[in-house]
Order: C-alpha cells, then structure tokens, then sequence
C-alpha cells in the first residue's frame, strides 16, 4: 500500500470531483443511487488501494457508499486478523449476476 502524502485532502478533492463527473452517482456495489443532498455519503473507492494512482479516465476508481467502502477496506483487516489474502480489485473480475427472477412475472401471475 502507498504512503498518502502530505497535501492528501487537496488530491482527494481533486479525484473525487473527477470521478463524480465520470461516474453515475451509484455505490458500484450495492446500486444505492445518491442525490446532492446526500452525496457526502458516495466515497471513490482506488480499485488498487493505492491512493496516489489517479489516472484521469478513472480507470482506478469506484463509487462506493460509506457501508460498502468501509466494508472493502474490512477486508483487509480481517483477511490480517485470520491469516487469509486479499487481492484488490479481484472481485470485480468475478462475473456479475443476470438471473433475473422477476423476469416473467407478469405472465406467471396471468396463469391460473
């Protein structure tokens, strides 16, 4: 992990309002849609966990809520706590789900 330099509040300014003009404000986990008013809670996640890796098309970050930021980072604690690793950014190379149950449930509730 990097060093987080001296100036980090000013550089976090700057990649955080970068990534909320590139992003839709969704947490990129759980699809919690933010509006101004709550915004505060909408966090960039580094996908690298290096926070000194910013490139400008955002290729390093996710939007995430407070709740699934904080529970990225737990990670890491525990994967310390219990002797376990954690890759970053593994779980994103995981295939999303696209089951839909609800799909035909308009015709499911038509039958009889």
């Amino acid at each position: 992990m990097a060093v987080i330099p001296n100036n980090y509040a000013q550089l976090e300014q700057g990649y955080r309002d970068k990534a909320l003009k590139l992003f839709p404000w969704v947490c990129g986990r759980c699809a919690r849609e933010f509006q101004y008013s709550n915004l505060k809670e909408l966090t960039v996640h580094h996908i690298d966990h290096d926070h000194t890796n910013n490139p400008n098309d955002g290729s390093n970050w996710e939007l995430l809520c407070l709740y699934c930021h904080d529970n990225e980072h737990e990670k890491y604690t525990d994967a310390a706590r219990f002797g376990s690793h954690v890759e970053a950014g593994a779980d994103l190379k995981t295939e999303a789900a696209t089951h839909n149950p609800f799909a035909d449930l308009k015709a499911m509730m038509g039958k009889k």
